[in-house]
């Protein structure tokens, strides 16, 4: 089973969790694409600055915090991903609501620690 990725929030600051977790996502061999505020190459990965229509994603992994999810909401469910992870500051009970609306599955928990332990 596929788990390509979607990082949102995806920095190329290399001290940023966003940029660490395209690093560990592509070191488990696992599909990854990613978006944010600046344009550029992490590993094998283009960040993308616009909001590309990816196919066959299975799982979004969140690097925004509340406040700026809002304008993404509509994008997100528009991929039909599996699950959404919320990770540590991107808490978002609104947003929570809104995805298992439509059956969308949500977790709170953290990419990397995931990964680590082999939960992902």
């Amino acid at each position: 089973m596929s788990k390509k990725t979607l990082v949102l929030g995806a920095s190329l600051k290399e001290e940023r969790y966003s940029n660490i977790a395209i690093y560990r996502l592509r070191k488990f061999n696992i599909e990854t694409v990613a978006i944010g505020l600046r344009e550029g190459l992490v590993d094998d990965v283009k960040i993308h600055k616009e909001l590309i229509p990816f196919q066959g994603i299975n799982t979004v992994t969140l690097y925004l915090n509340a406040q700026r999810q809002p304008q993404y909401y509509d994008y997100i469910i528009s991929l039909k991903p599996e699950r959404v992870i919320f990770n540590p500051g991107t808490e978002n009970p609104e947003f929570y609501q809104k995805l298992t609306d439509h059956n969308i599955e949500h977790e709170v928990a953290c990419t990397l620690v995931m990964l680590g332990t082999h939960q992902y």
